[in-house]
């Protein structure tokens, strides 16, 4: 991407409504854009983000042997009825009908429509255990939306649900998940902890939150490395872990839920199979969610500085940023920039040229807001010298390389 040729628009000023660091960085580089409380659009860089962090999930959630699925945004009130949800919910369901007066809701889950497929589609102990999931915009209607993308009214979720014949194969898919998410995010960079929790309206007896350790985080947490354990402080009672641990208290962000429902969905809504016996059983569930675009919030608490994002490298828009010091459209450092983007383009790096014909300190100021982990500043004095200047967001050292030795000394940097 060429900055000359896309309309970044980015601020200086700290949004007056925007309380999280997260939000106002996300405001204030131009990476999302509020349309009415709790809705924002996703603006390019923002998106590429967003994508990065979808395109890992999709990859462990396939990896785990579960199999993507695309469910309707839009559920039938009926669904809901069955199992008593539409009424319990409560206002966070955002009810409407359609011309002929039915009833519908925008989903803020899917444990209704997923037990419908299967209670249509699976009719025995051979089609199980399976797992199903989703990445999908979801809608609850939150008394009070705040935090931007922390708590939106419409957010992106990944969510699972497994079905299985006895407890030992749910136990099984659970644990299976379990590291799947520790899987998850630790690739996505994310300093975290998988928490003891409670089941709240979804349901269930067994349930685990993943929290991203930060002190603006909602949730106070207790957790003990030594031990391997966390929980919500509601849940510990005294001053150590279980087996006599010290431990220590952290406030986290909630960005997965992992539930064990047993049959309170397949029971209530009369979802069957036969077992190898040939008798009709209620299979148990399993839920699993992770909120996409709550992770791209909860990165920016734990990676910013005074200046801006520091993106960690899996999640960072760009790989790198050119910062041409041009002093006009005609100068020799931008047509030395683009001749380095476009290689660096061919080498198979995500590239974001800085040739917009503005100041030095603008364009340092937006690369510092932006975060993206290595800078390539183009200069005069880099031309006389056949030298780039690189330096790194997280604050390493600058380095002068050499023209042509920068592709190798970069591949060498990211071995």
């Amino acid at each position: 991407m060429q900055l000359s040729k896309y309309p970044l628009i980015t601020y200086k000023e700290t949004p007056v409504d925007a309380e999280l660091t997260s939000h106002q960085l996300m405001l204030r580089a131009g990476l999302i854009k509020k349309l009415a409380s709790g809705l924002f659009s996703w603006m390019p860089i923002g998106l590429k983000v967003l994508r990065k962090i979808e395109h890992i999930v999709r990859e462990e959630m396939d990896r785990s042997g579960a199999y993507e699925v695309s469910m309707p945004a839009i559920q039938p009130a009926d669904l809901w009825q069955e199992t008593g949800r539409w009424e319990a919910y409560g206002d966070l369901l955002l009810k409407m009908e359609d011309r002929q007066g039915r009833s519908f809701c925008f989903g803020p889950t899917h444990e209704e429509v997923i037990t419908d497929i299967v209670r249509n589609e699976l009719k025995t102990y051979r089609q199980m255990p399976v797992n199903f999931y989703q990445i999908q915009t979801k809608f609850r209607d939150e008394i009070r939306p705040r935090f931007g993308v922390m708590r939106a009214r419409e957010f992106l979720m990944k969510d699972a649900y497994s079905f299985h014949l006895d407890q030992p194969s749910l136990d099984l898919e659970y644990e299976n998940m379990g590291a799947t998410y520790n899987t998850i995010f630790t690739r996505l960079g994310l300093d975290f902890r998988k928490v003891r929790a409670d089941s709240g309206e979804i349901g269930g007896s067994v349930s685990h939150e993943y929290h991203v350790l930060a002190d603006s985080g909602e949730d106070e947490i207790g957790y003990c490395d030594e031990e391997d354990y966390a929980a919500n402080v509601e849940m510990i009672e005294g001053n150590t872990a279980p087996n006599g641990g010290k431990l220590s208290f952290t406030r986290g962000i909630e960005v997965g839920h992992i539930f064990q429902l047993g049959d309170k969905y397949s029971k209530s809504m009369n979802c069957t199979v036969l077992n190898d016996k040939g008798d009709s059983i209620y299979p148990l569930m399993g839920c699993y969610g992770i909120g996409i675009s709550r992770i791209m919030a909860s990165s920016i608490e734990q990676n910013h500085d005074e200046s801006g994002i520091i993106w960690p490298e899996p999640l960072a828009p760009f790989q790198i940023i050119i910062v041409a010091l041009n002093k006009n459209t005609e100068d020799t450092t931008l047509t030395k920039s683009r001749k380095i983007y476009h290689q660096l383009k061919e080498s198979g790096y995500e590239v974001l040229l800085d040739d917009r014909n503005e100041r030095a300190g603008v364009k340092f100021a937006d690369a510092d807001l932006l975060g993206i982990p290595k800078r390539l500043i183009v200069s005069e004095r880099g031309l006389d010298n056949q030298t780039i200047e690189l330096n790194f967001r997280d604050g390493k050292n600058k380095i002068d390389v050499p023209f042509e030795q920068l592709v190798d000394y970069l591949e060498k940097l990211d071995v």
